[in-house]
């Protein structure tokens, strides 16, 4: 009944199982990968025919993850998973880099790739899973395809790289690095470090492509035996070559002048000009417009790149190493807690950053278990920034992969939580944009994370680098526009300090790399990195001492982890009311550490004492002020250290006889009280008598031994029992 087809290996001291023919037999490629316990589904399904008209490669690739390969049943109301999580979505765009530069160009046919988490020992990423699962299953599906694609995560460990780290390795290591590519060389790098050298990145990168060859060959092997008759390759045809020789010829000579332009809108409108010229002519000669649309694009990557090969100036004349001018600008907003504008040419970010408590903390449901994370950076590209209209509504791919990228950058420099115990939050809003917006927004994050007086380690800035490569030659670009990352063959960005790389993304248009244009590039980066972080000092050369005013303070205190359960209250009826009277907000942790936040410091000493007193021990001799909280025949109930209470006794209450309790105090009267003692069972025994009530003195030394003659002329006095005595056997005595 199954054409069924496995591959196994030893992978990492892990075995990696691939398998085939079983599952999903009406997809054109459908593999199931398993490592360890973690097991993913990747199938692969193809149109035969494209669309008519279509100009564009449509590959979408879904990674979905399901709750019960966890053994978990998700959260929320509606009990099934439903939108992708921002993990997910991060995870399909690691699958669709690499792979999307190894379909043949000219091929238009839609290609739909899924990535399903069955099983997952939380031990084992299944997105290293998925993407070797992936790869296979477009490998054995027919569908052009110039794969495979070997994958890898690779850690740094006490000084050595580690292939494929465990969730406790990962706890360990200073480098998460995942790189993708083929036999030939390197597609696609994710990474975030602390700090590392360009070297110890480079290296990391070609000890991971080197690991990931057995995989490469597994998968080639399986093929071998269980792959489909594979789909014929498009062709140009005849009339797809005249048309291309005949835009050519319209448009080359406008084409090439719009590009010496320098000012984008400017650019862009000549070439709009030249289009629709080109387009009428085409029309007005009976040929296809429509088919003549991706022709332009190959003609202006061929303009520019060769521009750039044969003169070594770019578009907007800068040579292959300047970065465009720059203007970094902090405090921009006057209520916000951080505020930075970063201009880079014409790429600008308005990046706010804003403090807040542990109750702010994003809490995430994950397959791994709930957890919590302080540190949050969201993205935002509104269409005005390159100067168009368009529909605004919740972030797309590009939006949740361009904030993680900022977010791995700046992370390693984040201050320890227990040091630093703020949630932070920052939104990057994109106003004007040119190429990198991205690193743009490591470097308005970082400025305005300082201005908010968060304590990085140090300053961090990013830039992008490109590459035009053709067999005559290459050149790499330091700082790239937006048309030179659309029309080349790299987009690189590296992120890091003046020690070194925090954060390093690569993805490959062609079909790879050499360990030596990564060099150069490394090279290039790391010296405008440093140019960028020169120009960010004009502005900020660190954290301010101190958050702003508009802020919240936290104040970290502790108590014993026995008092947590009086401070919260029955039903957490005491923090309630502390939070309620004071107006701070407070967080207590299990280990009996209490932040309390407030913008008003008189707010935040007012929470301390009140949870101070509670957790306070009452000790003998000691004067505190208290409340009346019951009233008696035998005396009165002070509640006088947080909700402790003692009793004063009728004897205690005022010097000489105290007829009746009421003739001295009431429910609600504040007094002051001094602690005598405790009785057998721990209750707190408190005299009004021994204090000025008025100045909270004590006057037990004006007052004498306790004792006042009562109506029948003897002394009062208290019996072992706290009892009042009628002192007849005083006056026996006498």
């Amino acid at each position: 009944m199954f054409n069924y087809y496995r591959k196994e290996l030893d992978w990492g001291g892990r075995k990696l199982v691939l398998e085939t023919g079983k599952v999903a037999r009406q997809a054109d490629g459908a593999v199931m990968v398993s490592y360890g316990d973690t097991i993913v589904l990747c199938t692969a399904v193809g149109m035969r025919t494209p669309k008519p008209g279509q100009d564009f490669f449509p590959l979408t690739v879904n990674y979905q993850e399901k709750a019960f390969a966890a053994g978990k049943i998700p959260g929320g109301f509606f009990k099934r998973e439903g939108r992708p999580s921002e993990m997910e979505t991060l995870k399909s765009r690691l699958i669709d880099r690499p792979i999307r530069p190894l379909f043949p160009e000219g091929f238009k046919n839609e290609v739909q790739v899924i990535a399903t988490v069955l099983s997952h020992d939380l031990e084992n990423d299944p997105d290293i899973v998925a993407m070797v699962g992936c790869s296979a299953a477009l490998t054995l599906s027919g569908i052009p395809f110039f794969g495979p694609v070997g994958a890898a995560r690779v850690g740094y460990v006490d000084g050595q790289y580690v292939l494929n780290p465990t969730a406790d390795q990962m706890k360990k290591t200073t480098l998460e690095l995942v790189v993708a590519g083929t036999t030939e060389g390197v597609l696609m790098v994710e990474s975030e470090a602390d700090e590392l050298t360009e070297e110890t990145m480079l290296g990391a990168v070609t000890f991971g492509h080197a690991a990931f060859q057995p995989v490469i060959q597994a998968i080639i092997e399986l093929a071998e035996v269980a792959a489909k008759e594979p789909w014929p390759l498009p062709e140009e045809s005849e009339e797809q070559k005249t048309l291309r020789a005949r835009v050519d010829s319209l448009a080359r000579a406008g084409l090439a002048d719009a590009y010496r332009e320098p000012q984008k809108q400017v650019r862009h409108e000549k070439i709009d000009a030249v289009r629709k010229a080109a387009a009428e002519a085409l029309a007005a000669e009976g040929l296809d417009v429509e088919k003549a649309k991706g022709l332009f694009k190959d003609l202006e990557a061929d303009i520019v790149r060769n521009a750039i090969l044969d003169t070594g100036l770019r578009i907007d004349g800068r040579d292959t190493k300047t970065v465009r001018p720059i203007v970094a600008e902090v405090g921009v907003l006057p209520r916000a807690h951080g505020s930075a504008l970063f201009t880079r040419g014409e790429t600008q970010a308005f990046v706010v950053a804003t403090l807040g408590t542990a109750q702010d903390e994003q809490v995430i449901d994950a397959l791994e278990g709930e957890y919590r994370e302080h540190f949050m950076l969201h993205y935002n590209f509104p269409p005005y920034s390159v100067g168009e209209t368009g529909r605004l509504g919740s972030p797309g791919r590009r939006e949740i992969g361009h904030g993680k990228l900022a977010w791995r950058a700046v992370h390693p420099l984040l201050p320890e939580k227990e040091k630093f115990p703020y949630t932070l939050r920052v939104v990057s809003e994109i106003t004007e944009s040119n190429g990198s917006s991205s690193m743009a927004t490591v470097c308005g994050t970082s400025l305005a994370l300082m201005d908010a007086g968060v304590p990085l380690k140090s300053p961090v800035a990013g830039i992008a680098m490109g590459l035009i490569k053709e067999d005559r030659g290459y050149a790499v670009l330091t700082d790239i526009l937006g048309d030179e990352d659309h029309l080349g063959d790299m987009d690189f960005k590296v992120a890091g300090t003046e020690r070194g790389v925090t954060s390093l993304q690569m993805d490959i248009k062609i079909t790879s790399i050499t360990p030596e244009i990564m060099q150069v590039a490394l090279g290039q980066a790391r010296d405008g990195r440093l140019h960028i972080l020169g120009e960010m000092a004009k502005a900020l050369t660190g954290a301010r001492t101190d958050v702003a005013a508009t802020a919240p303070r936290i104040t970290v205190i502790n108590i014993p982890k026995e008092k947590i359960r009086d401070v919260i209250g029955t039903g957490g009826k005491v923090i309630r009311e502390i939070v309620e009277q004071t107006g701070a907000k407070i967080d207590i942790e299990d280990d009996g550490t209490i932040k309390i936040a407030a913008t008003d410091m008189t707010k935040t000493q007012a929470a301390i004492d009140w949870i101070r007193g509670i957790v306070a021990e009452p000790e003998i001799g000691v004067i505190y002020t208290g409340k009346v909280v019951k009233t008696a025949e035998f005396g009165a109930f002070v509640n006088f250290l947080g909700s402790r209470d003692g009793l004063v006794h009728i004897s205690e209450l005022a010097q000489g006889r105290v007829a009746k309790t009421s003739d001295v105090v009431n429910v609600g009267d504040s007094v002051k009280v001094k602690v005598l003692g405790f009785d057998d069972r721990g209750k707190v025994k408190l005299s009004m008598r021994v204090v000025d009530q008025a100045t909270g003195e004590d006057i037990s030394e004006k007052v004498g031994p306790k004792g006042g003659r009562n109506e029948r002329g003897g002394r009062g006095g208290q019996g072992p029992d706290g009892e009042a005595t009628n002192g007849s056997s005083d006056a026996a005595a006498e």
